[in-house]
């Protein structure tokens, strides 16, 4: 979608919710990104198809929990080849609930990092909001924010998974 500011043609920032969905199959986005536990576990929810798809991902990933370099806030972006992975530090444990402010944090380095990457699509589920026990609106918020400040990067959210 474009729009016309002053004779200029700009790309307006796109945060599409897409209802039911699985992220890995959004016509030509390559790049993904989800919240992780600070403890080195992917044994639930959707982190089970990350760590079953980039298993080298999740090794480094698991290391950067051990050496104690995977925080909350923190991002670990993942370059598989075609694309990349960011895994955004959103709780300390698999035992705990997602932190707000850490999610919050996350995607700000998000997407951050992937302007420097120069990412334009990245698709997500509802990240904290699952698992994560947090309310999905007040999640909304803070991805809606993040991307306000990035025109150039397309968000696609699955707000709950269906294979199709």
């Amino acid at each position: 979608m474009d729009y016309v500011i002053f004779g200029r043609s700009k790309k307006m920032q796109m945060v599409r919710y897409i209802e039911f969905g699985n992220i890995f199959k959004i016509n030509g986005v390559v790049n993904y990104a989800h919240g992780c536990n600070c403890a080195g576990a992917m044994g639930k929810g959707i982190a089970v198809e990350f760590k079953a798809r980039f298993p080298k991902m999740y090794n480094e990933y698991k290391a950067l929990c051990k050496s104690g370099k995977f925080t909350l806030g923190s991002v670990f972006e993942y370059c598989y080849g075609e694309g990349y992975v960011f895994n955004l530090g959103t709780q300390v444990s698999w035992t705990t609930r997602a932190n707000l402010e850490a999610v919050g944090e996350a995607i700000e380095k998000m997407v951050s990092i992937a302007a420097t990457l120069k990412v334009d699509k990245i698709a997500l589920p509802k990240i904290g909001a699952g698992l994560g026990g947090l309310d999905w609106n007040d999640v909304k918020v803070l991805i809606e924010r993040a991307a306000a400040r990035y025109p150039e990067l397309d968000l696609f959210v699955v707000e709950n998974f269906r294979d199709e």
